[in-house]
């Protein structure tokens, strides 16, 4: 049996290529997503790992907490410079340098714009010329180490982009005007490519100054002497430490180092999900696929029943096809995710998002896992068509046309479909709307009823077949005369086929639905937000209006001319009640530029903030049973503790606000934060917004890079730019799954080409023309992909339904993008009229003499 399964299909090369097709994509997915990923942690590893190199112990600025509630790193204090030859003199020390670091200081081009490039870092450092540099990780391409005030070195990344050389000048921008630099020279990170950071450095002195920490250092890395074991060392340190400062072992060091970019975890899992979306597609199409060659295969069944073959065997035979199928494309999809890996990261740059990359790696865990999920999803997908495929009788080989007989259970399929529907809806509600769930058992409810409510949908699609085929294949039968007749019937012919693979390209469709609605929905939401809550002419923000920007900005544009008021907000983290969130600041006159629905307090209440006040939103303050007078127990990353008191609770708009659950004065936030930033001002100047105020407020400005003045509308246009690149990210990553879903029509039509081959030689023989058997063929596919799309869009819809609800009380509104839909449909029957290509001309190929003659 194992001869016959492998001569069979290598004798159906074609089907079991356009069947593999389904499993290659969501295995280089699966494979391309590890490579990625393990390649951005193996860059992040060497860049940590370098920037401690030949030390065996670092001080560094001693915090409350490391990270924000975004994932990003906290801010370190300094310490004074007067720590490093304390340490120095330790008996156990044989070198020790000090260094700065900051990530505020941006490179400004000889536009007079910061280089930037969408949310990668802009990183600076501090060196010593005079030193050995067997601390420093760069490493010189060109020129000299800066030495002296006006000097400074770039990274090659930059230099070639922008054309700069040893001897140009280069704005730099920290914390204050842009200033002018010599460039000394040129350097690099070995073996990494830092992506689309920028790098600029400077002696120690020189970045004291432009970093604001004059008499101070951020790190101090110490290599022991001979003999001297690190724990000693370590134990040598400590007591001469000053209470901002701590000291660790390097691993330690890197170790905590690492925790900072553990967001490469969020992208494996995010784009897993995707390659999930794309492998359980491809299993409906593998099982649609089997099903059709298996019934078109009965006489070929039969006869081996006839033979002494066994039910056993003949499951065997089907189950080995489907392994050899699945081991053939788990093969390819492994290799081909090492070109889709490179694919995404050039995505990731693309939309803004240039992480780091060194060497490729590939893991062995890549391709165990590779391998086992392709194999296991394709035999999974075969089960049901091999089960059947046993039900085959012996006499079925001396008969023509012999279908196979129904199972046992055949007369409870449509009970099944219905209770896998209800059960999935059911689910799907629960895990939306319960109270109380846990994260897990949400994120269980929520994934299993997708699956049954996909499955449910499928399985009871054959019902709706007819209806649907009726009404979107009308166009066809008016467009295409008699072929458009036959295409709509032949959808109809068959209804759980044409059902079957609609459902492929239908759970595309409704992921693609739910993903425009909700981008929608949060659209408008933050639209209205801004709508209601502002009340200024413009906004001064960073370049790309989410990085925060230097306070000097803002004491500059008070100045200008017919300025009346300029209000700025002040953004952090702290800990508070138990957890580490976002904390805001706000300047007395917030009223006259935001206004705010007071629940409990009046348009006072910013400017009664002092040190010790605080206002609230009332969902936050119903969550923690917060009134006025309440206390807040505010930690800082300095490890400052700032108890302050409700005096105001405003209403939360729909679409949210720029404040974070606690507000405080600015006040108190800056006598407590390091380097306070603004992440946004908001100004009103005399005349309202003009041409003439607009270029008299940036001339203000111009003299700092990153700064961008906004009207209002510009600003809710580019505050929504980054959300647009995720849609467009989702969308993409989308797309593999409606391509998966291509092949599987691809498949069904070239399958019911051969199942009607003497139908078709019939047709030709009565006076089909060759152009008419293509539009027959094309028009069938068309409406099959209109059916999914139909199908998928009315599912889209109900989840987006769900998903808004449960979001509702973050103001997320429900909003039908109808312009998108259009589009969706458009898309729809273009992929219906692609994956006719291929099926429309071997039909429009076939000689009459040899179809009328095949059985």
């Amino acid at each position: 049996m194992i001869k016959v399964a492998l001569k069979g299909l290598a004798g159906r090369k074609l089907r079991a290529a356009l069947t593999a097709f389904a499993i290659v994509l969501g295995v280089a997915m699966v494979s391309g997503t590890f490579v990625l990923t393990d390649t951005i942690n193996g860059a992040f590893d060497s860049i940590i790992s370098q920037s401690y190199k030949n030390a065996d112990v670092v001080v560094s600025g001693k915090t409350a907490f490391q990270t924000d509630s975004n994932g990003n790193p906290v801010q370190a204090p300094s310490f004074p410079e007067s720590l490093l030859p304390k340490i120095k003199g330790l008996p156990g020390v044989d070198v020790a340098a000090g260094s700065l670091a900051d990530d505020k200081t941006k490179l400004v081009g000889r536009d007079g714009k910061a280089i930037t490039s969408g949310g990668a870092p802009n990183l600076a450092f501090s060196v010593d010329p005079s030193s050995d540099q067997r601390f420093n990780p760069l490493k010189l391409t060109a020129g000299h180490w800066p030495n002296g005030g006006n000097e400074i070195a770039i990274d090659t990344g930059t230099a070639s982009k922008k054309h700069y050389a040893v001897g140009d000048t280069i704005g730099v921008e920290s914390r204050g005007p842009v200033q002018q630099f010599l460039i000394s020279g040129i350097t690099k990170l070995p073996g990494v490519s830092i992506g689309g950071a920028t790098m600029a450095v400077f002696d120690i002195p020189t970045a004291q100054k432009l970093f604001h920490r004059e008499g101070k250092l951020d790190a101090i890395r110490v290599q022991a002497a001979g003999g001297v074991s690190t724990a000693k060392l370590v134990a040598e340190i400590k007591p001469i430490l000053p209470p901002t400062a701590q000291v660790r072992d390097v691993s330690a060091q890197e170790k905590q180092d690492k925790k900072a970019v553990n967001f490469t975890g969020f992208i494996q899992y995010f784009l897993l999900a995707f390659a999930g979306i794309a492998l359980f597609v491809g299993s409906f199409v593998i099982a649609n696929t089997l099903s059709i060659t298996i019934a078109q295969r009965v006489r070929e069944f039969a006869t081996l029943r006839t033979i002494g073959a066994t039910r056993r065997q003949i499951l065997r035979s089907v189950i080995l096809e489907a392994f050899v199928i699945g081991t053939a494309a788990s093969i390819v999809g492994l290799f081909l995710g090492l070109g889709l890996a490179k694919g995404l990261n050039k995505l990731f740059a693309v939309l803004g998002f240039d992480l780091p990359s060194a060497s490729t790696v590939f893991a062995g865990r890549t391709i165990v896992v590779s391998l086992i999920v392709g194999i296991v999803i394709t035999l999974l997908a075969s089960l049901r068509p091999a089960l059947r495929a046993t039900r085959v009788p012996p006499i079925a080989a001396v008969r023509e046309g012999a279908t196979l007989p129904p199972g046992r259970f055949a007369r409870f399929t449509p009970i099944f479909a219905l209770v896998t529907l209800v059960l999935g809806v059911l689910l799907l509600g629960y895990g939306v709307l319960g109270h109380g769930l846990s994260g897990p058992s949400r994120l269980f409810s929520l994934g299993a009823g997708v699956l049954l409510l996909f499955f449910g949908v499928s399985a009871n699609a054959a019902r709706l077949v007819r209806p649907l085929a009726s009404v979107l294949g009308w166009p066809a039968t008016r467009i295409g005369g008699a072929a458009g007749v036959l295409a709509r019937d032949n959808t109809m012919r068959n209804t759980k086929r044409t059902a079957s693979t609609a459902s492929a390209l239908m759970i595309g469709l409704a992921l693609v639905t739910l993903v425009a609605i909700l981008g929608q929905g949060i659209r408008s939401s933050f639209k209205s937000a801004v709508d209601d809550l502002v009340r200024s002419d413009y906004a001064l923000t960073s370049t790309n209006t989410f990085t925060p920007l230097t306070v000097a900005a803002q004491k500059r544009l008070a100045k200008a001319p017919n300025v009346t008021v300029i209000s700025g907000v002040r953004a952090g983290a702290a800990r508070y009640f138990g957890q580490t969130d976002n904390l805001t600041a706000v300047d007395a006159n917030l009223p006259k530029v935001i206004h705010l629905e007071w629940k409990e307090g009046t348009t006072a209440v910013p400017a009664q903030l002092g040190r010790d006040g605080a206002f609230v939103d009332h969902k936050f303050a119903k969550d923690h049973h917060l009134q006025i007078g309440s206390p807040i127990r505010l930690l800082t990353p300095t490890s400052h503790v700032l108890t302050v008191h409700v005096k105001g609770i405003f209403k939360l708009p729909n679409g949210g606000s720029p404040f974070a659950h606690v507000t405080i004065s600015n006040a108190l936030f800056d006598a407590n934060y390091i380097n306070p930033e603004n992440e946004m001002s908001f100004l009103t100047v005399r005349g309202g917004v003009t041409d003439a105020n607009t270029r008299t407020l940036e001339a203000q400005v111009q003299t700092f890079a990153d700064a961008k003045i906004q009207t209002k509308s510009q600003f809710k246009t580019n505050f929504l730019k980054p959300f647009n690149k995720i849609l467009i990210l989702l969308y993409v990553l989308l797309l593999l799954s409606v391509i998966v879903s291509l092949f599987g029509i691809v498949n069904t039509l070239v399958l019911t080409v051969f199942e009607r081959t003497r139908e078709i030689g019939m047709l030709r023989a009565v006076g089909m023309t060759r152009r008419q058997t293509r539009s027959m063929i094309r028009h069938e596919s068309v409406v099959t992909s209109l059916i999914g799309g139909a199908l998928g869009m009315a599912v889209g819809v109900f989840l987006a339904l769900l998903v808004t609800h449960a979001l509702s009380s973050e103001g997320i509104v429900f909003a039908v993008p109808w312009l998108s839909l259009v589009y969706f449909v458009i898309a729809t029957i273009v992929v219906g009229i692609l994956a006719a290509i291929l099926p429309a001309r071997r039909a429009a190929g076939l000689n009459v003499l040899e179809a009328l003659q095949y059985e």
